[in-house]
């Protein structure tokens, strides 16, 4: 049988697995006896393009093997550290989000296209480190600075997403934010506020980690992983296309807890 290597981001973590895909992250949002749940987001790795020495990946082919009975190797985690910036971004694949009951949607990677401008950008981050943060930068200029090396603190490669700000990236007093369901709105409104009041201010802190699930509708553009010298982009569907093509995932996803 086939083993599978999976780039987790919540927790961090490089995990092979028997169980094709969407099967793993039904099998990781839920476990096998559908006691606990929890959000899951993924990517496949080609282990072709993995460093020979970055792993054990000889521990994978021995101890992924079927019990006696044909059941697959759910899970074997082979790195739970630093796992993200030993992954080459040429390895990574599609990227999985898995919602708290287990429906899987499965976004395929394409080189990262400049965004039209916009006032100010919120975003999560996910891995090596989880602060939610309001910037002026387009994503691409945001993972570059946080993964310079020559600064005084610095990430080797970032993964995170976009999130909507709807007319709180032009009016941070906007009172149209029905569908923004963030914790400590008036914070985040002072975070947005600082950035118009300083020019030269580029990133503010709203979160330093991440306290909750993402709840997926509110992801903007997508999401992105990269490091100074790439960037890879993950685009979400726009919501007709969810709700044409996603159905049973976008309803999960919009009673997923979080934000």
């Amino acid at each position: 049988m086939t083993v599978y290597l999976y780039l987790s981001l919540i927790p961090e973590a490089l995990i092979a697995s028997m169980l094709p895909p969407e099967d793993f992250g039904t099998h990781f949002a839920v476990g096998s006896q559908k006691r606990s749940r929890g959000q899951a987001i993924f990517f496949e790795v080609d282990r072709d393009l993995l460093p020979a020495d970055a792993f054990p990946l000889a521990e994978a082919d021995r101890r992924c093997v079927a019990q006696p009975d044909g059941t697959p190797k759910r899970s074997v985690y082979l790195s739970i550290y630093r796992a993200l910036e030993h992954v080459p971004l040429a390895a990574l694949r599609n990227l999985h989000l898995v919602t708290d009951d287990g429906r899987v949607l499965v976004i395929a990677p394409r080189p990262y296209e400049p965004l039209a401008h916009q006032p100010a950008y919120l975003y999560q981050e996910f891995c090596p480190v989880t602060p939610r943060v309001v910037s002026r930068q387009s994503p691409d200029v945001f993972v570059a600075g946080l993964t310079d090396a020559t600064r005084p603190f610095h990430v080797p490669r970032l993964a995170f997403c976009d999130l909507a700000l709807g007319d709180l990236q032009t009016d941070p007093a906007s009172t149209h934010v029905d569908d923004l369901p963030y914790p400590n709105l008036g914070h985040l409104r002072d975070c947005l506020r600082d950035l118009q009041k300083w020019p030269d201010k580029q990133n503010k802190t709203v979160l330093r980690q991440m306290t909750q699930d993402v709840l997926f509708r509110t992801v903007e553009h997508g999401f992105y992983v990269g490091d100074a010298s790439a960037v890879l982009q993950y685009p979400m569907p726009r919501r007709e296309e969810l709700e044409r093509e996603h159905y049973a995932w976008w309803r999960s996803a919009q009673m997923t807890f979080g934000a």
